[in-house]
């Protein structure tokens, strides 16, 4: 997908390594054997600049710089592939971006159980739609198909937490997200492409986002 065809409110999803968190979240997640996703965020295109909403374990809840997202991903050999939501709810972009940056600053939720004050990737984008019911919860699910027990990495993990597994709660995944009915996917981004900030400002001319003198 070229990058001139981003649009606002289209999200990136990205995709899945086979080691440490990436890997477990995808080994008990993955809903399709050609697309496995361990991250989401919501592209905003506005007269600023174009950013990257999400929640990182590393970042907390951020509006992050399109070009670093991008090349960060990279770096870590992740490509990243574009999902739109459908022409019926495109209304839904404004107020979605608008939540979002409202939930900006919080940390990331490393335990996954929902609550107000930390959030995880998915979560962070099932929220910022909620409004419109583009997404649902469903039972989170930490067993690996393969032998039907919880996996060990999650295992560990909760154990230095302190907490139970949360098995069954409610919850919310990137691989379910991009399962959705309600969006189409277009594609992934051109993993040789290197833009510049002329081309960013350029591509927002298109979109009317900039003033041509």
């Amino acid at each position: 997908m070229a990058f001139s065809s981003l649009q606002n409110g289209d999200l990136i999803f990205v995709e899945a390594r086979q080691e440490n968190l990436s890997g477990a979240i995808n080994r008990v997640t993955q809903t399709s054997e050609h697309e496995n996703f361990d991250h989401i965020g919501i592209l905003e295109i506005s007269d600023e600049g174009m950013f990257v909403l999400h929640a990182s374990p590393k970042l907390g809840s951020v509006r992050q710089p399109f070009q670093e997202f991008y090349r960060s991903n990279l770096k870590n050999q992740q490509n990243m592939v574009v999902y739109r939501l459908r022409k019926e709810f495109g209304n839904a972009v404004p107020s979605a971006i608008d939540k979002a940056k409202t939930m900006l600053g919080k940390p990331y939720n490393s335990t996954y159980v929902l609550n107000e004050e930390q959030y995880y990737c998915s979560d962070f984008i099932e929220r910022a739609f909620r409004s419109h019911g583009i997404f649902e919860h469903i039972p989170m699910n930490f067993k690996n198909p393969k032998t039907g027990e919880i996996d060990d990495f999650w295992k560990l993990l909760y154990k230095n937490f302190g907490i139970a597994v949360p098995q069954d709660e409610p919850g919310t995944n990137p691989n379910q997200l991009a399962a959705s009915a309600n969006l189409k996917r277009l594609g992934k981004l051109n993993e040789n492409f290197i833009f510049s900030s002329d081309e960013i400002e350029n591509h927002r001319k298109r979109m009317g986002l900039i003033r041509i003198e």
